[in-house]
C-alpha cells in the first residue's frame, strides 16, 4: 500500500497507547523491504523501549507488536534536521557539519575575540577577560557565546536574519522590533564578524540561513516530486517540547512524506490557556502599572473554573508546545487514512494516585474532585512519601521498601521499577554501597543498574586520562601514582602486575617518598626551590642506590634503601621507568602548544602510557582518538593556530566523551537508576523519585546576563525549572502502581526540618485540599508520610509492636542490637576460649616482653593472625613537616643506637651526632625545609651530651664485659612442653665482682610530673628478670634523657619463677583476651596507698579519655574491639589479680628508688 503523505499529530494521555498507534501505522503502511523506519527521539530510553515493542509478538492482542525490529534508525531531531537540510538543498551547498555549531564555532571565538576585544563596541568582552588565566577566560567567553549563538540560530532566527542585514535589533513580533540594549550591541557586530570570518560562502551555511532556504525549496516539494534520499515516514515519538524550526521542518517534510508526531497528553480537554496562579497575578499586577487606579479583583471561580491547579503549576512547557502545536495540525491531510487522533482514556485503578491522574486528564477542578478523608485513603499505598536524613539513607530506605513490595507481589519484577534523581553521579556512591553490597546468593539482592553516568569519571582508563592531563597541577603525592597503577593497561604497560604493588607500596614507603617528582616540579607549584627530598626521583634514588651499594655510603647527601634486591629488584626499575615517563610528560605538558602539536602529543600519550586496548577499552580508545581528531577539524576549520594551555584542550576532549546520545544503555530487565531527565516518560509500574529536595529539584540554572532570550520568552523555548516541572509531571503520570518520592528532610547534625521540593510542596497540598481531614485529625499527606531515624540500625525500625511503617531486611542490624541489648543485662560477649597452642619452637624474650606492653594484642595477632592497623588512615602524602612524638621517639632512637652505644671517644661526641642526624635527613626522615630540619636535629641532640656523660660514668664503674650468656627454660602444660630460648647480652661485671646490665632508652622514663613512665620499664624488666635468670644478682641501670631507674638484683630461683609464670600467661593469652591493659594497670598500682576507691577511680581515667587526656583504650584498636570501656574491662573481676599477676613484681621492684639525677618518682 502506497505511504500517504501529511503531517499528523497524535494526542494521548498514555505513552502505550501512542505506541500501539505507531504499530498500527507501520503495519497497515509498511514501507519497501530496504527502507528504514525513521523515528526522532530525545532518549534512549524511549528508543529501546519502542523496539522492545515492536520485537513483541504480533499475535498478542494486548502487547500487539511487528514481531521483529529491524531496518530501524533513531535519530536526536537536531542531528536528523540537518540530514534533512543536506538532502534537499544537496550536500555540496550544506557541508556535513556547519561552521555555526557550537563546537566548531567556540573556537572561532577563541581566534575573534582577543583581535576584537580592544575596540569600544567590545567592550564588555574586554572587561571579561582582565585578570589571572586569561587564556582560561578567553575560552569560557568563546564557549558560552557560541552556546547563545547556537541557541539563536534555534529559537530566534529571525533575530540572526535582522543582524545579518545590519539592524541592532530584536524581534518582537512580525510587526514589532525593539532596538538591542546599548550593553548588548556587542552581539549583533560580533554575528557579523562571525559571518564575515567565515569564507568560501560558508556564511549562508548557518543554520537560521540554512532552514531558510529549506523552507524555499520545500515549497514546491510534493508526493511526486519528493526530493531523493528523503524517508517516506519519520515518527517523532515522545518528545515533551521541540523548537518552532524544527516544527516547521516537520510541517514541511508532510507534504512529501508522512510525518507522525506523537504527543504526550496529559489532558484530553483544550487546557493551552489555563494559568497558574502565580502568572496571572504577574500579568494583574503589570496591568496596574500600565493603569495605575486600576483594582486588583482575582475571582477564584472565575480563577480555576476549568483548570487543574497542578496541571497549571507543572504544565507550562507542555502547555505552550501544545499550543504551538495547534498552527501545524492539519487533519484534512490525514483525516482520510487514519480516524483514531486523540487517544485518552482514564485509569481504571480506585487509588488516590489514578484519581489524580484522571482529574487532570478530564480538567477537574479541585472543587469537583474534593470530598473527606477515609480510613480507605490512609491505607492507600499509591502514593508515598519518605523523609530522611540523607542520599545514603534514602536509598537504604528504598531498599528496604523495594524488597517489601517485591514480596508483597509476585508479579512485580525488577524491570517495573524506575528510581530518577536530580543527579545521578551524585547518587552512584550511595546505590553501589547499599544495592552493590548484597551478594547475588543473597535473597535480598535486587539486580539493578544505572545509567546516565559520564564515562569521564567511571571508565578507569579514562580517570587515569585525566589525571595524566593533569599533571601540571598535581602534586604527584603517593596515592596518585598508585591509583595510576591500579589501572591494569597503563600498569601492564610498564611490565607491573597487580601481585608486584603491595611490594612495591612497602619500598615507596620505606624509602619516604610522598609527593612531588623532583624539586623542579615543586617549585612550579609556588613552593621554595630545591626541595628534592621526599620527591619521587629522592625515594627512586635511595632504592636504586640500595641495590648497587646495600648499606653503603650516601651519594649526593641521599642515603641508600637497601631493601630492594634479589628478583623483585626488577621492579624498581619498572617504577622507575614510569616516573621517568611522568617526568618527561610534565614537562612536555606545562608549556601552551599549537593545536596540532596537542593532537600528536595526546594520541602519543595514549601509546606512552597504555598497552594495546583490549575488550570494552578498544571502543574507548577509538572514541578518544575520534575527539581528538575532530577537535583539531574544528580549529583547522576555524583557522585557530593560537597557542592553547592544556587545561582548555583537556577539558574541551574529556567533556566530549561525556556526552550522551542514544547508545546508553536503558530498560536492561533491572531496576534502573538515572538521571531526571526529559522525555524519558516511559511507563513503570513504580516510578520513586529520590533527592526531591528545596534547592535541588526544579533544577536551577540562571541565564547568562547577556542572554537576550531571557527577556523574550517564546512558547518552544527551553527553561531548566520549566522543563523540570513538566518532567515532574510526566512522570508522575507514567507510575501506574506507585509514585513514591523521597527527600532529605532531616539535617544530619541537628535533625532540624528541611523543606522538601517546591514541586512535592504542591503535591501535597492538593492530597490535603481533594482529600480533606475532620477537625483534630492529621492531613493525609502526612499520613502517607514516613519519617525515618537518622541510623538504619535504630530500635526503631524493630518494634515489639508497631503499625509496620518502619522495618528493614537488614537483618545484620537485628544481630547487632541484640548483641548490645544483651550488654545492658550481662557481660558484654567474651570471645569462647580456644584450646591451647601447640609451640614447635621456643619463644624469644621479645615475645614476653611484648606480651606484657599489649596482653590483649598477642591474642588477635598471634593466634588469630588478626592486625587492627591504627596508622592505615595517616597520610602517606604529605611529608614531615613538625616531627610529632614516634617521629621525635625515631630521631633519638637513631641518634642512641648508632652512637651513643658505640662511642667510645667522647672527644668525637658531636661530630658523630652531627653524621647520624644528617643520614636520617639523607633517609627523608626529617622536615623538608632545611631550617626546620635544622632545628629538629639541634633538638634531638641537645640532651644526649649529658646523657652520654652518665652513661659513660656507669660503664667505668662495670668495666668488665660478658657479652652473651645462654638463657633456657622449660614450662610443661599438659603434654607439651613450652620453652623460653633466649641469649642474655652485655652484662657488665665491676671491680668489686657485682653485675650489671645498662641499657640507654630512647623514651623518657619520666612524665614532667615526675611520675614513672611504667610502661617504658617492661621490656627491660623481662631483661632483667633473664639478667638474674642466668647471674644473679644482677642489677639492671636504665637511663635516659628524662630520668634514670634502676632495677635490683633478686635470686635466681625468683627470676626463673616469674619467668615461668609470664610464659604460662602468654600461653593463656592465646586462649582469650585478658582483661588487663599496662598503662590502666600502673594507675592502679599507683593509687593504692589512697583506697579502692581511688584506685579504681585513677584506673578509669587512664582507661578511658577525659577532657584534656586521650585514655589508653583509644590508642589502641585491639582494646577497643573487646573492652571498649572500663567498665567491660572490669566486670568479671579479674582486672585486679592479673594487675597483681603481671604488673605488681616490677612495681615493687622500683617502688621506693629514687632518681639518679634529681628527686624522686612514684
Amino acid at each position: 500500500m502506497e505511504v500517504p503523505t501529511g503531517f499528523q499529530v497524535v494526542h494521548a494521555n498514555k505513552l502505550e497507547d501512542l505506541r500501539a498507534v505507531t504499530v498500527e501505522i507501520i503495519r497497515k503502511f509498511p514501507l519497501a523491504p530496504l527502507e528504514n523506519e525513521v523515528f526522532l527521539v530525545h532518549s534512549n530510553g524511549i528508543a529501546q523501549w519502542l523496539k522492545l515493542a515492536l520485537a513483541r509478538d504480533e499475535d498478542d492482542p494486548e502487547l500487539a507488536g511487528n514481531g521483529i525490529a529491524a531496518a530501524m534508525q533513531f535519530s536526536l531531531p537536531s542531528r536528523f534536521l540537518w540530514q534533512v537540510y543536506r538532502t534537499v538543498l544537496g550536500e555540496d551547498q550544506v557541508p556535513q557539519q556547519s561552521p555555526f555549531d557550537k563546537e566548531r564555532m567556540t573556537w572561532r571565538l577563541v581566534r575573534l575575540i582577543p583581535e576584537i576585544a580592544h575596540e569600544p563596541i567590545f567592550e564588555p568582552l574586554a572587561r571579561f577577560l582582565t585578570g589571572s588565566q586569561q587564556e582560561r577566560r578567553r575560552y569560557q567567553l568563546a564557549e558560552r557565546v557560541a552556546d547563545l549563538f547556537d541557541q539563536y540560530q534555534v529559537y530566534r532566527a529571525d533575530w540572526l536574519d535582522a543582524w545579518s542585514d545590519g539592524e541592532d535589533v530584536v524581534v518582537i513580533r512580525a510587526d514589532e522590533r525593539r532596538p538591542v540594549p546599548d550593553e548588548q550591541r556587542w552581539q549583533p557586530e560580533l554575528w557579523r564578524r562571525l559571518i564575515a570570518d567565515i569564507e568560501d560562502g560558508g556564511a549562508s551555511t548557518s543554520r537560521a540561513e540554512v532552514h531558510t532556504r529549506f523552507l524555499e525549496t520545500m515549497r514546491s516539494a510534493g508526493p511526486v516530486n519528493r526530493p531523493q534520499k528523503l524517508p517516506r515516514r519519520v515518527i517523532v515519538f515522545g518528545l515533551s517540547s521541540l523548537p518552532q524550526q524544527t516544527l516547521d521542518v516537520l510541517s514541511s517534510l508532510g507534504q512529501c512524506c508522512q510525518v507522525i508526531l506523537c504527543v504526550h497528553n496529559p489532558c484530553q480537554y483544550h487546557w493551552a490557556d489555563i494559568i497558574e496562579d502565580r502568572d496571572l497575578l504577574r500579568a494583574e499586577r503589570r496591568r496596574r502599572d500600565r493603569k495605575p487606579g486600576t483594582p486588583m479583583t482575582l475571582d477564584d471561580h472565575n480563577l480555576h473554573l476549568h483548570a487543574h491547579p497542578l496541571l497549571a503549576a507543572w504544565g507550562k512547557q507542555g502547555r505552550d508546545y501544545i499550543r504551538l502545536l495547534d498552527g501545524y495540525d492539519a487533519p484534512e491531510q490525514y483525516a482520510h487514512w487514519l480516524d483514531r487522533v486523540d487517544l485518552f482514556r482514564p485509569s481504571e485503578r480506585e487509588t488516590l494516585l489514578s484519581a489524580i491522574q484522571n482529574d487532570i486528564l478530564d480538567l477537574n477542578p479541585v472543587h469537583e474532585s474534593a470530598r473527606p478523608k477515609t480510613d480507605e485513603d490512609v491505607l492507600d499505598r499509591s502514593l508515598v512519601f519518605h523523609c530522611t536524613h540523607g542520599p545514603l539513607r534514602e536509598v537504604e530506605v528504598l531498599h528496604d521498601q523495594l524488597l517489601a513490595a517485591f514480596s508483597e507481589d509476585e508479579t512485580l519484577k525488577p524491570q517495573d521499577v524506575i528510581v530518577m534523581v536530580p543527579d545521578i553521579n551524585a547518587y552512584t556512591p550511595h546505590i553501589e554501597a547499599v544495592f552493590g553490597q548484597i551478594d547475588p546468593s543473597d535473597d535480598r539482592y535486587i539486580p539493578y543498574t544505572i545509567s546516565d553516568q559520564g564515562q569521564r569519571h567511571q571508565a578507569p582508563v579514562l580517570v587515569a586520562l585525566e589525571a595524566l592531563l593533569s599533571l601540571p597541577e598535581s602534586r604527584l603525592a603517593v596515592s596518585d601514582v598508585l591509583d595510576l597503577l591500579d589501572v591494569a593497561p597503563l600498569r601492564q604497560r610498564f611490565g607491573l602486575t597487580e601481585d608486584d604493588l603491595p611490594q612495591l607500596h612497602d619500598w615507596i614507603r620505606g624509602a619516604n617518598i610522598r609527593w612531588g617528582l623532583d624539586a623542579e616540579h615543586r617549585a612550579s607549584l609556588d613552593l621554595p626551590e630545591g626541595l628534592f627530598r621526599n620527591s619521587w626521583l629522592f625515594g627512586l634514588r635511595r632504592m636504586l642506590l640500595g641495590y648497587a651499594t646495600g648499606e653503603g655510603e650516601a651519594w649526593q647527601a641521599i642515603e641508600p634503601y637497601a631493601e630492594v634486591g634479589g628478583l623483585e629488584s626488577r621492579l624498581a626499575g619498572q617504577l622507575n621507568s614510569f616516573v621517568e615517563t611522568l617526568q618527561a610528560y610534565w614537562e612536555k605538558l606545562s608549556e601552551p602548544r599549537q593545536p596540532v602539536v596537542w593532537a600528536e602529543m595526546l594520541n602519543q600519550l595514549l601509546r606512552d602510557f597504555f598497552l594495546e586496548p583490549e575488550g570494552e577499552d578498544v571502543l574507548l580508545f577509538s572514541q578518544l582518538e575520534s575527539a581528538v581528531e575532530q577537535w583539531l577539524d574544528a580549529c583547522e576549520e576555524a583557522e585557530l593556530e593560537d597557542e592553547l594551555p592544556l587545561h582548555v584542550v583537556r577539558d574541551v576532549l574529556l567533556e566530549q566523551l561525556d556526552q550522551g546520545g542514544l547508545s546508553q544503555r536503558f530498560l536492561a530487565g533491572k531496576v534502573n537508576f538515572a538521571t531526571l531527565l526529559p522525555m524519558r516518560a516511559i511507563p513503570f509500574r513504580r516510578v520513586c523519585l529520590l533527592g526531591m529536595n528545596d534547592g535541588d529539584y526544579p533544577r536551577t540554572q540562571p541565564p547568562m546576563d547577556f542572554d537576550l532570550m531571557a527577556r523574550d520568552y517564546r512558547p518552544g523555548d527551553r527553561s531548566r525549572r520549566e522543563d523540570d516541572r513538566f518532567l515532574f509531571l510526566e512522570a508522575f503520570l507514567s507510575a501506574r502502581d506507585q509514585f513514591y518520592i523521597s527527600w532529605v528532610g532531616r539535617s544530619i547534625h541537628d535533625n532540624s526540618e528541611r523543606p522538601a521540593s517546591v514541586l512535592v510542596a504542591q503535591l501535597r497540598d492538593h492530597i490535603d485540599v481533594i482529600r480533606q481531614a475532620a477537625e483534630g485529625e492529621a492531613q493525609l499527606s502526612t499520613e502517607l508520610t514516613t519519617e525515618h531515624p537518622l541510623q538504619p540500625f535504630s530500635t526503631a525500625y524493630f518494634p515489639e509492636a508497631g503499625d509496620g511503617r518502619l522495618f528493614t531486611y537488614a537483618r545484620e542490624w537485628r544481630s547487632a542490637l541484640d548483641a548490645r541489648d544483651s550488654t545492658q543485662t550481662a557481660a558484654i560477649p567474651r570471645l569462647e576460649t580456644l584450646p591451647p597452642e601447640v609451640f614447635e619452637q621456643p619463644i624469644a624474650l621479645a615475645q614476653l616482653s611484648q606480651f606484657l606492653r599489649n596482653p590483649v594484642d598477642i591474642f588477635f595477632q598471634a593466634r588469630l593472625g588478626v592486625y587492627f592497623d591504627l596508622d592505615a588512615d595517616e597520610s602517606e602524602d604529605e611529608e614531615p613537616i613538625v616531627l610529632d612524638g614516634l617521629e621525635r621517639w625515631k630521631l633519638t632512637d637513631t641518634l642512641v643506637q648508632e652512637v651513643l652505644l658505640q662511642e667510645t671517644d667522647g672527644d668525637h661526641l658531636m661530630e658523630h651526632l652531627e653524621l647520624a642526624a644528617r643520614r636520617a635527613l639523607g633517609r627523608g626522615e626529617l622536615a623538608l625545609s632545611e631550617g626546620l630540619a635544622e632545628l629538629q636535629i639541634r633538638q634531638a641532640m641537645a640532651p644526649l651530651p649529658e646523657l652520654y656523660m652518665r652513661y659513660q660514668g656507669l660503664l667505668t664503674q662495670y668495666p668488665e664485659v660478658e657479652s652473651l650468656r645462654p638463657l633456657k627454660l622449660e614450662l610443661s602444660v599438659g603434654d607439651e612442653t613450652l620453652v623460653l630460648e633466649d641469649w642474655v647480652r652485655d652484662l657488665r661485671h665491676g671491680d668489686d665482682g657485682q653485675a650489671a646490665q645498662i641499657q640507654l632508652s630512647s623514651s623518657n622514663l619520666t612524665s614532667p610530673d615526675r611520675r614513672y613512665r611504667w610502661h617504658q620499664l617492661l621490656r627491660p624488666w623481662i631483661h632483667h628478670l633473664a639478667a638474674n635468670a642466668v647471674a644473679a644478682p644482677v642489677t639492671t641501670h636504665i637511663l635516659s634523657q628524662a630520668g634514670d631507674v634502676a632495677l635490683q638484683p633478686i635470686t635466681q630461683e625468683a627470676a626463673i619463677d616469674q619467668l615461668q609464670t609470664l610464659m604460662a600467661h602468654w600461653l593463656e593469652s592465646l586462649k582469650q583476651p585478658l582483661p588487663v591493659a599496662p598503662k590502666t594497670a600502673f594507675a592502679w598500682l599507683s593509687a593504692e596507698p589512697k583506697g579502692p576507691e581511688h584506685m579504681e577511680k585513677a584506673a578509669r581515667g587512664a582507661y578511658e579519655t577525659q577532657f584534656m587526656t586521650r585514655g589508653e583504650a583509644d590508642q589502641n584498636a585491639y582494646l577497643q574491639r573487646i573492652y571498649p570501656d572500663f567498665d567491660s574491662l572490669w566486670q568479671d573481676g579479674a582486672f585486679a589479680q592479673w594487675v597483681d599477676r603481671l604488673y605488681r613484681p616490677l612495681r615493687d621492684n622500683v617502688h621506693g628508688e629514687s632518681r639518679k639525677d634529681k628527686g624522686g618518682a612514684s
